[in-house]
């Protein structure tokens, strides 16, 4: 029998034209609300909430207290509304018409949808639209907040760019814009670019302008990027930092450059926190970074998957927290020195910054161990070590079982880790053997945490893997 949902981010002249190229086309639509939930999840909460709820409540003497505060604290009362609430507050007298006409108003679309719906389907987007833009134009106060999330934008392109004019006038600061596919390409309006008031920005399923329109780029007061499966091209993540000169937060997922994967050079005064998630990368070179605390990547792959992401660490010297490194897939380099197995580790190729190190490790494959005991020798200073076991097909040899008891002394186990956290244990003998190793040198160690893989996705025996466990 033929599916008969409804889809949420095909429009039915798009769905036709689809499903004559013989796309799955219920397959597409739910892959793609999942990577819009995987957008929404990833944005700042906003200083309003939905699920909130205008009521009064009668007082015992009949008198409206609230009426008598003054005008600028009913403002603040009304700008922490939902917009519909905010906008139902007109009914209750004249004053609040005013009080509603030149409040700061935080504006989610969201909002606007019936009770009770999510996700949005294409068949909201005329009324959203229609409702966004008599806001916008109605509204004579000042719209420190907004978040766009549920039109269809490549239909309402001139809308769109009549909005960037007005927010821009009314000096946003907040600013989300999430556009709902298909198609997902469609092209960003430069004016987004011009807008100087922004504090945070963040961008879901779009094209970036030309190079020519970020060349020039200047947000003086933006502290929060984000680029969520936003197409690019290359060096464009680049020219926005560079705009951006108070910049502390970077976030990207699900990106990647037009053909290729993106080689993101980082040179800040002000970053403090870079996350890279679910995107196609080439390399990341930290070349001048003096802020930055934090360094994530997560889910990223090259375009070419026999080649390795590669990672160099220049000038960094707060770097806090890093991972999650990956022998199999990464290349890390410290300031002009390629990190290899079993290589004689100096002061030239240690980060003694690094607290925190997260690793993903295929604790059967000899080349990988290698590279976590060097790696373990560059970060001497690490105190908390989170490890994810990845399951491999290689099963434990005599040099993985001997590697270990033969690695020599590791500074950062020996006497700086004092928490480590092992995910996706199976009790596979080569898990065991390293463990083993950890517990007998780690001298200051006080807490382990040891969280067992999943069975419906990896097969293994729990009760064997519980016993290694407690035989540890």
């Amino acid at each position: 029998m033929a599916d008969r949902r409804p889809f949420t981010t095909l429009v039915p002249a798009m769905a036709d034209e689809l499903r004559r190229t013989g796309v799955d086309l219920h397959k597409l639509d739910l892959d793609t609300e999942r990577m819009l939930t995987l957008i929404y999840n990833l944005l700042p909460v906003p200083p309003v909430s939905r699920y909130g709820r205008l009521a009064a409540l009668a007082t015992s003497d009949g008198v409206d207290h609230i009426t008598r505060l003054p005008d600028d604290l009913l403002r603040n009362i009304v700008s922490r509304l939902p917009v519909k609430d905010a906008a139902r507050t007109t009914v209750l007298a004249s004053r609040w018409r005013t009080l509603w006409l030149s409040t700061p108003l935080v504006l989610i679309d969201a909002d606007l949808l019936p009770k009770g719906q999510w996700p949005p389907t294409p068949a909201n987007s005329p009324s959203i639209t229609t409702a966004v833009s008599h806001i916008l134009e109605a509204h004579l106060g000042p719209l420190p907040c907004v978040y766009l999330l549920c039109s269809r934008m490549s239909a309402y392109r001139a809308q769109l760019t009549r909005w960037l004019h007005i927010l821009a006038a009314k000096g946003v600061q907040d600013l989300v814009l999430v556009n709902r596919p298909w198609p997902r390409d469609v092209p960003l309006p430069a004016k987004v670019f011009t807008i100087t008031t922004l504090t945070l920005l963040y961008l879901g399923m779009w094209k970036l302008p030309d190079m020519a329109v970020l060349r020039g780029v200047s947000f003086p007061h933006l502290r929060e990027l984000g680029l969520c499966s936003v197409e690019m091209e290359q060096g464009d993540v680049d020219r926005l930092v560079m705009g951006c000169p108070v910049l502390e937060i970077l976030n990207i997922q699900g990106c990647c450059g037009r053909m290729k994967g993106l080689r993101i050079h980082l040179v800040s005064q002000s970053l403090r926190c870079v996350q890279i998630c679910i995107s196609i990368v080439e390399k990341i070179d930290v070349v001048d970074a003096p802020c930055l605390d934090r360094l994530i990547i997560s889910g990223a792959g090259s375009p070419d998957r026999a080649l390795p992401i590669r990672f160099r660490i220049g000038d960094a010297p707060k770097l806090h927290a890093f991972g999650f490194l990956d022998p199999r897939n990464h290349l890390l380099e410290i300031r002009d020195t390629m990190i290899t197995a079993e290589m004689k580790v100096s002061r030239m190729t240690m980060v003694t910054s690094v607290k925190f190190l997260s690793l993903n490790v295929r604790f059967g494959v000899h080349d990988d161990i290698k590279l976590v005991a060097t790696f373990l020798r560059c970060f001497p200073n690490v105190e908390r070590l989170h490890i994810t076991s990845e399951q491999c097909d290689q099963s434990a040899d005599d040099l993985i079982l001997k590697f270990w008891e033969e690695s020599g002394p590791i500074e950062s186990v020996l006497s700086r880790i004092n928490m480590m956290t092992f995910r996706d244990f199976r009790g596979e003998q080569s898990e065991v053997g390293f463990l083993e190793f950890f517990f007998q040198s780690a001298r200051v160690l006080k807490t382990t945490v040891i969280v067992m893989a999943n069975p419906s996705f990896t097969p293994f025996s729990v009760d064997k893997a519980s016993s290694k466990v407690k035989e540890l």
